[in-house]
This record gives structure tokens, C-alpha cells and sequence, in this order.
């Protein structure tokens, strides 16, 4: 199985520590939490867990049609965005795909579990930040079928600006390769998306993720958007009934709580600065970020990872990540308490 971060319920089962006391920085989850109107709706709605959800998300999907400008029949919603990267894969059988490294392993994961799909890799390098050339990136998707960029990308937080993104699904269209675009960050920064460019771009997927940004990740919403050319394919392929009552519901009320938005925006900005003063401060190497997460180069980072662990407070030990190793830890931005809390243990520790 693939190593991910956020589980909570398996470092409380090895550390004794109940999961109302863990610290999670391992997960890059809005520390606002779940919004108010958000845990209204459900608390009013849960009566309808008798009934069978929406099979196919059709009422989220025009409500997201409406939010995002885009046509309903374009978009598919799935179990979180993850459900939508193997159903894509399933559905379009790629021959070989180009995915970058160090990126979400999920992506290599659904080729290797698709019989016929090989996968080349594109390496970032450390020494420029893991920024993407676009150069290279597009040399690298030469004979492949399909690419993935995450941008931001995970863990390094890294953006491909907008503008730097059209270069590449216009080089796509050229080298006849699908262009897979996971926005599962994007939230943070949305002027930055291309979720209005998929249509009259044949090789171009936007997926999103509504988990991250308004922290719904126990009830798993995301979607995609799809050109014309192979909606159906992907929808022919797509099992009914995977998005629940409670998640579609919560999506509906979401996108549009205009408060939560700019509260977020307000506090993760300022905690963002807060960090990467105090990283400096501490003598911490981070790489900028445009997501609400960090990737650190520390000394010794696993045994780190491992001794905050024992404390209570999870970071994402990155050494499973393709290219990485386990100098690497990805710590989410949380509150000032917490993150206080963290810079503490971290300073520390790296101290030591």
C-alpha cells in the first residue's frame, strides 16, 4: 500500500495518544475546520441516509456548473479526486504516461494497477526549488499518451503559473498527449486555475478536490472536468452511488460560503508568513510554497518525523515520495497555537 499522510487512527493505535490529542501536520487540511454551514446542513439533513444518494452527483454538479462557469455536462464528480485519477486512467487505457517526480503517488499507483500502462518519469531537482521547466517537461511528454502535473504540486507546493500551464496543454495538443491538471490545491490561489480552459481543449482534465481547502476529507468529494471528446468514455466507465448523501450535500453548501473563503484566505496568508519567518529563524531550509503546506529539508528528518510522532504531532515523513529521501518532512499550516507548538518541538530538535 501506498504511504500517505493524515491517518490519524493508525498513529493513535501505535502511540497510545488519542486522536483528539494528536497534532496532524501530516494532512494539508484547512485548520478552520469544518465550516459552521457546512455542519448546520448535515446535522439538518441526516434523515435522508435512508435513501440512496443522487447515483451520478447530477444537483452538485449543476450547482458546480453554476460556481465555476463551466458546462454541467463537462464535469463528474467522484469519492474525492483520487476516485476520478483511477477512473480516468481505467477508462482511457494510456500506453505510457509521463508523471513528474517527487509528486502524488496515487498517479503512478492507478498506471500500475491499468495492464498495459508504463510510466516515465520527469525529475525535479532539488538545487532550482523543484520548479518545472517547461522545456523539459514538454521534452518529457514526447511519446507518451498522457501526463500528469499536480500544481500546486505535492509536496513541494510549487506552481506552474496559468499563464506557463496554457504553454503546456497547447504543447500537449501538439505531441497528441492527454494533460492531466490536478488542482487539488488550487483553492488557495484560484485565480491560478485552468477549470474554464477544458473546453474547446481536447487534451486538457482539470480535476479538484473540495477536501483540502473546506476540510471534508472523511466525507471524500472531488471532481473533474472533461473535454467533449471523452466525457463519455469517462461517465461509461463511472460506478453509481460513489459521492454520499452528506458529501454532496456539503459541496452544495461550501462553494457557497463566501465567509469561509475569505477567512481562510486571511488566515492561512498570515500563518504562511509566520512560518516562513520563523523556519529562517530556526536555520530550517523550506521551499516556497503556494499551498498551505511546507517541504523541509532537515538533517536527520525521519528520526525527527519519528520524535515528534512519540510527542503527539504527525509530519509527513517524504522519504516514499519518488525522489526524495528521508531528509524531507511536509508540515500543513495550521493555527498559530499549533504551529507554535510545532516550531517549538522542531527548534528544538533540530537543535540536537
Amino acid at each position: 500500500m501506498t504511504g500517505h499522510g493524515g491517518n490519524v487512527f493508525q498513529a493513535s493505535l501505535e502511540t497510545g495518544i488519542p486522536v483528539s490529542e494528536l497534532l496532524d501536520f501530516s494532512a494539508s487540511i484547512n485548520p478552520l475546520g469544518v465550516p459552521d454551514s457546512v455542519a448546520a446542513v448535515i446535522r439538518e439533513n441526516i434523515g435522508l441516509l435512508v435513501h440512496y444518494p443522487d447515483p451520478f452527483a447530477d444537483g452538485i454538479s449543476r450547482d458546480l456548473s453554476q460556481h465555476l462557469g463551466v458546462p454541467a455536462r463537462s464535469l463528474v464528480c467522484g469519492n474525492g479526486s483520487t476516485e476520478l485519477i483511477y477512473l480516468l486512467v481505467r477508462a482511457l487505457r494510456p500506453g505510457r504516461v509521463m508523471i513528474p517526480a517527487p509528486t502524488f503517488s496515487e498517479y503512478e499507483r492507478a498506471c500500475v494497477l491499468n495492464e498495459g500502462a508504463s510510466c516515465t518519469r520527469y525529475d525535479l531537482s532539488s538545487q532550482d526549488g523543484f520548479a518545472i521547466d517547461l522545456g523539459q517537461f514538454i521534452a518529457a511528454m514526447a511519446g507518451c499518451n498522457m501526463a500528469f502535473l499536480c500544481n500546486p504540486n505535492n509536496p513541494t507546493g510549487r506552481l506552474v503559473e496559468r499563464e506557463a500551464v496554457l504553454d503546456l496543454v497547447r504543447a500537449a495538443k501538439r505531441a497528441d498527449c492527454l494533460l492531466v491538471l490536478d488542482e487539488a490545491f488550487i483553492d488557495f490561489m484560484p485565480d491560478q486555475s485552468l477549470v474554464k480552459d477544458v473546453e474547446g481543449n481536447s487534451h486538457l482534465i482539470v480535476l479538484r478536490s473540495l477536501t483540502k481547502f473546506y476540510a471534508l476529507s472523511g466525507l471524500r468529494i472531488g471532481y473533474g472536468i472533461f473535454p467533449d471528446q471523452i466525457i463519455q468514455r469517462i461517465r461509461g466507465h463511472k460506478e453509481p452511488w460513489t459521492v454520499n448523501t452528506l458529501a454532496q450535500l456539503a459541496a452544495a453548501t461550501a462553494i457557497r460560503d463566501r465567509a469561509y473563503q475569505e477567512q481562510t484566505t486571511t488566515v492561512i496568508s498570515a500563518e504562511k508568513k509566520y512560518f516562513e519567518q520563523s523556519f529562517r529563524d530556526l536555520g530550517i531550509e523550506f521551499f516556497p510554497a503556494s499551498a498551505n503546506y511546507y517541504l523541509l529539508r532537515i538533517s536527520r528528518g525521519k528520526e525527527v518525523a519519528s520524535a515528534l510522532r512519540k510527542k503527539g504531532i504527525l509530519v509527513r515523513d517524504c522519504s516514499n515520495f519518488a525522489g526524495l529521501d528521508g531528509s524531507y518532512v511536509r508540515v500543513a499550516v495550521r493555527s498559530r497555537k499549533e504551529n507554535s507548538r510545532l516550531l517549538q518541538e522542531l527548534g528544538e530538535l533540530c537543535a540536537g
